[in-house]
This record gives C-alpha cells, sequence and structure tokens, in this order.
C-alpha cells in the first residue's frame, strides 16, 4: 500500500509539472520553436524512435556509461581502502587526489581525445575519472571515519587484524561506499554528455549536440528527459540495493 501511494504521489507531481510546463509553452511568453510543448517532446521521439536513433543512442551511452562506472569505482574503492589504511598511500596519495578533485570532467575532454584519440577509450576515461574521485572520497572517509570503540571491542575479543578489517571496518564504512557508489552514478553520466558532445558520432550527448545544431529543441528535450529518467532509475536501483546491503543502517 505503501508503495502505490508513494507512486501516485510522484505521478501526481510529474502530471502537475507537465501541465505547468504545457501552459507555459502554449503562452506568448516564450518561442516555442525554442521551449516546446510536451507534445512536441513526444513526436520528436516517435521521429527519433522510426529513424532508430532512440534505443541506439541510448545502449551506446549505457554501454559507456556502464563501463566508466565499473572502472572508476573498483579504482575508487581500492585506492580509498589504501589511503585510509596504509599511511604510506595515503602521503603519497592524498595531497595529488586532493588536487584533482576540482577539475570538472569537461576540462579533461580535449586532454583525453589527445591522449586517447577520440573513440571509445577517451570516453571511459573521462567518465571513469569522475567516478574514480567520488568513490574514493566516500571510501576513504567512511575508512577513516570508524568509531574506535567498534576496533577497541574487536581487539577485546581477540579477533585478528584481517578479521577485524571484514568483519568490523568493511561493515563500518559499507554506507559510505555504498554513498559514494551512488553518487557517482549520478556523475557518470555528467561525464558521459561532457564526453559524447566533443569527437562522437553517437551517444544521447551526440544527439543533443546535433540537435543545437539545427536549433532542435524538441530533440534536445528528448535527450535531457532520458538522461532524467536513466539518472532516477539508476538512483532507485542503488536506494533499494543499499537497504539490503547494508541493512544495518536502516535497523
Amino acid at each position: 500500500m505503501n508503495s502505490v501511494k508513494k507512486i501516485g504521489k510522484v505521478l501526481l507531481s510529474l502530471s502537475g509539472v507537465v501541465a505547468i510546463w504545457w501552459l507555459f509553452a502554449l503562452s506568448d511568453a516564450v518561442n516555442p520553436q525554442l521551449f516546446p510543448t510536451p507534445l512536441a517532446v513526444w513526436e520528436a521521439a516517435l521521429e527519433l524512435h522510426q529513424e532508430g536513433l532512440l534505443y541506439s543512442d541510448l545502449n551506446v551511452s549505457l554501454e559507456r556509461a556502464a563501463i566508466g562506472f565499473f572502472t572508476g569505482s573498483l579504482l575508487g574503492i581500492v585506492i580509498g581502502l589504501l589511503t585510509a589504511q596504509t599511511r604510506f598511500f595515503r602521503f603519497a596519495l592524498n595531497p595529488f587526489l586532493t588536487l584533482l578533485r576540482p577539475i570538472p570532467a569537461i576540462a579533461l575532454v580535449p586532454v583525453a581525445i589527445v591522449w586517447f584519440g577520440i573513440g571509445e577509450p577517451s570516453k571511459y576515461f573521462v567518465i571513469s575519472y569522475t567516478v574514480f574521485l567520488a568513490v574514493w572520497l566516500n571510501t576513504h572517509h567512511g575508512m577513516e571515519h570508524i568509531a574506535t570503540t567498534y576496533l577497541r571491542a574487536a581487539r577485546s575479543l581477540g579477533a585478528s587484524r584481517t578479521r577485524e578489517f571484514f568483519e568490523v571496518v568493511i561493515p563500518a564504512a559499507a554506507p559510505h561506499i555504498v554513498a559514494g557508489l551512488r553518487m557517482g552514478a549520478a556523475l557518470a553520466f555528467l561525464a558521459l554528455v561532457a564526453a559524447e558532445l566533443t569527437g562522437s558520432s553517437s551517444g544521447i550527448g551526440f544527439r543533443l549536440q546535433e540537435a543545437r545544431q539545427f536549433i532542435r529543441t524538441d530533440r534536445m528535450f528528448v535527450g535531457l528527459i532520458e538522461l532524467g529518467i536513466l539518472g532516477a532509475l539508476l538512483d532507485f536501483i542503488f536506494v533499494t540495493m543499499s537497504r539490503k546491503i547494508v541493512h544495518w543502517e536502516h535497523l
């Protein structure tokens, strides 16, 4: 029953937004060519579907985002564990990674193209970089701020270092790691668009750029809605998974 209520609230909220959008688009306040109606956007989506571009772009972008997210997440978790638990890696990497954090993904696109060309590796690099920093920061923070009472209790009970790490440290840091993965998933789509805007011939980001050149705002809205739906679905999956994986955090 609670799920039905939540779905109802979401649908009601979206219906209200669409209604306001439609009324605003039909008013004389905006140029309909620059701000299309929901019907025009729907027709543009059907047009893209008939041309075979809607799902092909979606599949290409999802593959790029998935590979970049997996690579960046894996590296972020591993490096986060090392910098939080090992003094040498913390001293060697933390200052460098702290300097990298303010650099946006779009600023790395030209560098990635020079290094890897305009093919897929440059896009994987940009997405992985963005996801890596988010996951590393959350993993490092979670591992570094574990309550000392947990560690003392484990050691007083005679737990070995290995058992302490896997049964105390990892579970205590898991909520932060999952939060980092959730943030990284959202950032993967931001980096994806940045990577596809330059040196690409397919994908949602490329289609947005192409629509801009022909002033097809209806097609641009289709791409934006696609990204929004993908992000919302992925976030919902992460929230659902986190409740099962780190269930002790929700008790």
